[in-house]
């Protein structure tokens, strides 16, 4: 008869009634439960409990979830009743312990102008249990504490807890105690900022000026510098649409002001701003706008404003975040402020400013006889000043530029003239002992261009002119020379000669994979490479830098831990088995989006950075020949843009020669860090050598650090034959539709 009645039981659980969505979020949040604790409890996705709590279009548990988060929300109810709620839930009449400093929880608020004691409310444990494991855990677990309004005399207790998997922690720095942002909200008329951590804050401001002050005065908000001669990062607040309102400002921007980057001068907005002396950087009012007033001594009152309804979040890097809800916004910028840094403008505008952070142009000096201290050089710097455009290696800037402002109109400079650094986009036609293998399988290789920059010396001053140098491969530089004789049929891979099939292989020394026919400009690693195949070079002239160094390595280093860091939340860590670093990797985006996002905007600074050394005009009424808005950087450096690409480049060639002597397999596509081969099956594991779980040395290696490689797609064979038949293209890129066999158009190159 018992099974009959557990039967009975479960059958009555199915159909348990729920409260409204409203109530089960209300719920939740009174008793300081995450979205993760709820879905790690019932052993759901996280985005299934959101879709029980979403307002517009609830979805309903099934099974014995519907009775384990009935039974859960049965139990909060009884401790938070409707009736009781003013402002906050009532305190739960059950036993507490006190516990000690609150941790941040994501229904926290603090009010403004408390004193610090007020703030700090202390934490305290729920003893209650329930006899329903999946209830009981959520019941159980420890949560976080939450101060109060200032509209509100009670006060909730809660547990201290650790932060969720990718909540950025909280920083020792006072100053800065609520975070380095906050996403500014308004709900029910009242404003809302939400911080990382869960910490929601309430904002007096009425305008735009004051949300301004009080960001400075009150908000501690903020993120400690980066270096020690560096500068604190400045507050960001976010401001969705419905702050944007509040505050005077359109939803959206209009067609013209979106070309400007800017709303006009004349908007009301600004000219409040400018009433309470406050200041824009020359860029404006725009998606990403700096207001500040000028620095008196080492204090800085400047507050940076991202609108995401102002396409301040590129979706092509950070996905959907402009879309999600406040709370869930500031975790996802707030990781990526504590991992990289606060954003300051677009992921590329960031990783240039990351360089600049790690390595700031000036220092304070040693003491003088008066003991006083003056601003100097820091070495390992660019310095504070841009070099003179007319100072540059003519080989090494881009068309246009005031140095080349005598060259005939329109003059195209050959590979002779102009450093032509750049990354692969090469494919052959296959073989016929390729065509009988089934599978076509990509390889792409993690955070290639950040491992590129990992040790790499480059310039840090202006260049020196030499007439026919001896190549030194320590030197940072650019060198015209002939390496059209490198056969790559025989070359030295490590110290011995080795014999090549070098019809099927990419040339090294060109993005097309063409085989150079005479003398070109080149960076150092790609002429070092030339010596390492066992070739002889002698540069015709050359531009090195003398004043050089490896400013990239804390720039590599500070990206390449934000991305293990964010990987290893998402399940994947850096010494997992080749087998379980696949597994790991099959639909890792999917455990945590948000955290997914973090992961596209941490890999889009690292190239976007580097784009940014070689920025070209934007607009700006700009003619070929006269200078533009980017030249007056001294993070305008070509030289370094080309030598990491060139070492990337470089690095991902030296991989597949040594492949191919070990194997007999030659690529049949490369497109930038992407690398296609013909296989008998459709795993990495196919082809890739490993004995006994060890890779080649030297060769590719699955695993997520900056320069292993991952699995990127694969493709049928025929599905291949039948693309390129298609667009009569029989050397078309199939590394640029590996992935997911999608082709929209004929390979352009672009």
């Amino acid at each position: 008869m018992s099974e009959l009645f557990d039967a009975v039981d479960a059958l009555v659980a199915s159909r348990s009634p729920l409260p409204p969505a409203e109530e089960r979020k209300r719920l939740r949040v009174a008793h300081g439960l995450t979205l993760d604790e709820v879905a790690a409890a019932l052993k759901v996705r996280r985005a299934t409990v959101s879709g029980w709590e979403s307002v517009k279009k609830p979805t309903e548990p099934r099974g014995p979830e519907r009775e384990a988060y009935a039974r859960l929300l049965e139990k909060l109810a009884e401790l938070y009743p409707a009736s009781s709620v003013t402002d906050e839930p009532a305190a739960p009449a059950v036993p507490t312990t006190f516990t000690g400093t609150p941790a941040p929880a994501e229904a926290r608020t603090l009010s403004t102008g408390q004193a610090p004691e007020a703030a700090a409310i202390t934490a305290t444990e729920n003893t209650q249990t329930s006899s329903t494991p999946a209830a009981a855990a959520p019941a159980a677990a420890p949560r976080p504490a939450r101060t109060t309004r200032p509209s509100s005399t009670s006060r909730r207790p809660g547990a201290q807890k650790a932060a969720p998997a990718g909540t950025p922690a909280g920083g020792t720095d006072p100053r800065f105690e609520n975070g380095p942002l906050a996403v500014v909200d308004v709900e029910d008329g009242q404003v809302l900022a939400y911080c990382t951590g869960g910490l929601v804050l309430d904002v007096p401001a009425k305008s735009l000026p004051s949300l301004v002050d009080w960001t400075l005065k009150e908000a501690k908000l903020g993120q400690p510098k980066l270096s020690g001669p560096g500068k604190d990062a400045d507050p960001l607040l976010v401001l969705t649409e419905a702050a944007i309102e509040r505050y005077g400002l359109p939803v959206a921007l209009t067609d013209e002001e979106r070309l400007a980057g800017r709303i006009p001068e004349n908007h009301k907005v600004i000219k409040q701003l400018t009433r309470a002396d406050w200041q824009l950087t020359k860029r404006g009012f725009g998606p990403w706008a700096r207001i500040y007033r000028p620095a008196k001594g080492s204090d800085r009152q400047c507050v940076q404003l991202c609108i995401p309804s102002w396409n301040a979040l590129d979706t092509r890097h950070w996905g959907n975040a402009a879309q999600l809800p406040p709370a869930e916004l500031a975790r996802v910028l707030g990781v990526y402020a504590s991992r990289v840094m606060t954003p300051r403008g677009s992921t590329a505008v960031t990783g240039l400013e990351l360089m600049t952070a790690l390595h700031p142009p000036t220092r304070a000096s040693e003491p003088d006889e008066n003991g006083k201290r003056h601003s100097e050089h820091n070495p390992g710097s660019l310095g504070k000043d841009a070099i003179d455009s007319m100072n540059w290696p003519p080989c090494e800037v881009p068309d246009g530029h005031p140095v080349l402002k005598d060259l005939p109109r329109f003059h195209v400079r050959g590979p002779g003239e102009k450093l032509f650094e750049e990354a692969y986009d090469w494919a052959r036609p296959m073989t016929d002992a390729e065509c009988t293998l089934r599978h076509l399988v990509g390889i792409d290789v993690n955070m290639a261009f950040a491992a590129g920059a990992n040790g790499l010396n480059v310039g840090l001053g202006e260049a020196t002119h030499v007439k026919a140098p001896a190549f030194d491969p320590k030197l940072p530089g650019s060198w015209l020379v002939d390496l059209s004789h490198v056969d790559l049929s025989r070359v030295k891979v490590g110290k011995e000669w080795v014999e090549l099939d070098g019809s099927l292989l990419p040339s090294p020394f060109t993005p097309k994979g063409e085989r150079p026919t005479g003398p070109a400009w080149y960076a150092t690693p790609t002429v070092a490479y030339a010596q390492e195949l066992g070739y002889e070079v002698r540069p015709i002239e050359a531009w090195v830098r003398y004043d050089n160094g490896r400013y990239l390595d804390g720039w590599y280093n500070r990206l390449r831990d934000a991305y293990l860091a964010t990987m290893a939340d998402l399940g994947v860590d850096a010494d997992l088995a080749p087998s379980d670093f696949l597994a790991a990797m099959n639909g890792y985006k999917e455990r945590d989006p948000e955290l997914a996002i973090v992961v596209s905007a941490i890999k889009a600074t690292v190239k976007g950075g580097l784009g940014k050394l070689r920025e070209r005009p934007r607009g700006e009424g700009w003619r070929p020949g006269e200078p533009w808005r980017a030249l007056s950087r001294p993070t305008w450096r070509p030289d370094i843009r080309a030598a990491v690409i060139s070492r990337t480049r470089i690095n991902l060639h030296r991989k597949i020669v040594k492949h191919a002597a070990f194997t007999g397999q030659y690529p049949i596509a490369v497109l930038s860090d992407c690398v296609v081969y013909a296989a008998g099956g459709p795993s990495p594991l196919d082809f890739l050598p490993y004995r006994e779980g060890k890779p080649l040395p030297g060769g590719f290696k699955l695993g997520i650090n900056p320069g292993l490689v991952k699995w990127e797609g694969t493709q049928d064979v025929l599905w291949g034959e039948e693309v390129r038949e298609r667009f009569n293209a029989p050397e078309l890129n199939l590394a640029r539709y590996i992935k997911d066999g999608t082709v929209t158009d004929v390979d352009n190159g672009e």
